[in-house]
Parts: structure tokens; sequence; C-alpha cells
């Protein structure tokens, strides 16, 4: 949700759109410079988001901020952004931060993970709970790290207090990435992949976005559920898995003019939630055909 006029506004727009969880920025995303929060906005958008009903609501970090530069002033300048966003986080009671781990900017993988790993460890010794990192996958654009779940998995890895970072899964990414969701079966790997590199439990956002390129294509672009290459099964499968039944789940997908597009993605995965009956319904289905297979 966009924060023109205010982060509060946020929160607004949200609440028109039904929404229980909304994701913002905590600043102009293209921009370095932030003016200061003051306790008034503090305040307004405590009171705004009690009003709204909505929650938690999840904050991106800039897409300036690289993690990973081998450029000593660009990893300076990135650093210190990083742990003002933290921060920001703190003040507003925004619980989750999420962030791309960067570009190695042809420095190689390695380095760059452990230039992340060492970054992330200074700002979480810089700023106190509760904020929580969250590491986005990408989709593999460039030099940019985090399109494997390996790689992820090195990043947590090499951070000191894993406890303060988690993973926010971005499905157009994992899909541009060479990730197949598109069956039930190929979910089922995915995730099971996902689990034996990271661990679920690690999971605390969802960005939930179709892709307009192909499977493994590494290329980011976003489009609306059910109308990209990865097609409505593999967005049925994520709603309805209870393991993930309480974590965020994010639309990213195009907007258009006064959200519109927005009320339609909403529409759309709201659709594919099964009722409990469906559900209970399909259970003793399986359950009979196992034991009729057996």
């Amino acid at each position: 949700m966009s924060i023109a006029g205010g982060i509060y506004k946020a929160l607004e727009r949200g609440k028109s759109l039904r929404c229980r969880t909304i994701q913002i920025f905590l600043k102009n995303s293209n921009q370095w410079k932030a003016k200061a929060v003051s306790e008034e906005d503090r305040l307004l958008f405590q009171k705004t988001q009690q009003s709204s009903g909505i929650g938690p609501v999840v904050a991106h970090d800039s897409y300036l901020i690289n993690l990973a530069s081998p450029d000593s002033a660009l990893y300076k300048k990135s650093l210190s952004a990083f742990i003002e966003e933290m921060e920001r986080a703190n003040l507003f009671g925004i619980p989750h931060l999420v962030m791309h781990p960067g570009s190695h900017m042809g420095s190689g993988v390695k380095r760059g993970i452990a230039r992340v790993a060492k970054a992330l460890t200074r700002a979480l010794e810089r700023v106190e709970p509760p904020v929580m990192i969250l590491l986005e996958n990408t989709a593999g654009q460039g030099n940019s790290l985090g399109c494997q779940f390996e790689q992820l998995a090195a990043i947590l890895d090499q951070t000191k207090n894993p406890d303060r970072v988690g993973i926010c899964l971005d499905t157009c990414h994992a899909f541009a990435a060479g990730y197949d969701i598109r069956t039930e079966d190929c979910y089922g790997e995915t995730i099971a992949e996902l689990d034996r590199y990271v661990g679920i439990e690690k999971i605390k956002v969802f960005h939930v976005n179709d892709s307009k390129k192909n499977l493994g294509s590494r290329v980011d672009r976003h489009f609306h559920i059910g109308k990209g290459f990865i097609g409505l099964d593999a967005f049925r499968f994520l709603v309805n898995d209870r393991r993930f039944r309480d974590i965020p789940k994010i639309l990213e997908t195009p907007k258009g003019e006064d959200d519109k597009f927005d009320k339609k993605n909403l529409a759309t995965l709201r659709s594919l939630v099964a009722s409990s009956d469906r559900r209970k319904l399909k259970q003793k289905k399986q359950l009979t055909q196992r034991r009729n297979d057996n």
C-alpha cells in the first residue's frame, strides 16, 4: 500500500480493500534520505492501525540498499540506511522488515554472502528487538543473491543471532529462479526443498505474485494471479496449506487506477480458499483412496 500523504494512509487504503495485512515502505524507496519520524506520526500510525484491525504490517526496505556490494562506500551507506530502516520499523511497531540480499556485482557469490551476513550481524547488534529481518528470495537476475535456497541458508548460517532473521518467500521469484509450483507434486517438492535447506518455520511472510515470464527465466516480472505462467493451481495449494494459515500473504501485482487490480487479485485469491466442509470432504476422499490402494 502507498504511503503517500503519510504512512498511516497506507492503513486506510488497506482497510478500504478489506486487507487483513499490508506491506509498506517506511520512506521513499528510491531515496537515501528520509524525514525523521515524529511522535505525532508514530501515534497516528498506531491509532490508525488499531482502528483498522490490520496486522501485522510488513515493511520492505529501500531498493537502493545493497549489503552485498564490494564497493566500500556503497556498502557503508547501505548498512547505515538499513539500520535506520530497522529503527524506523521499531518506532512504528512493525515486526518484520523484508530485504533483498543484494548484488555481489561480479565479486562472486561466496564473498557476497559473507558481506550480507556480516552486515546483518552488525545491524542486529545495533538495533534491539522486536524487529525481525526477512531475507527475500530473488529471481536470479544478474548478480543478485538469494535465488537458490542454499544461498539463503548460507546467509542464515553465517549471521549471528539467527533467531531474528527469517524468510519472505516470493512465488514469482521462486518460479523465475526455476522452482516449479504449478502442480501439487511440484509445489510439495519445492516447499520440501526449502524446508531441507532453511526450515519452513523460518517463513514469516509470503509475496503472492504470478509471473509474466516462464519457469527458470530469471526475469522478475510480477503479474496478476492466475494470468501468468504460474497459473491458479499453485495459489490454491498455497492458500489452503494449513502449515501457512497464519502467515501473512502480500500481493505485489500491478495495481491499476484506484487499486482496481488489487481488488480483482484479492477476490481471486479469496475464491481459492476452500471451505472447511470442502477440505474435510477432500481429506475423506483421499483417506478412502489410500485404503483402496492398500
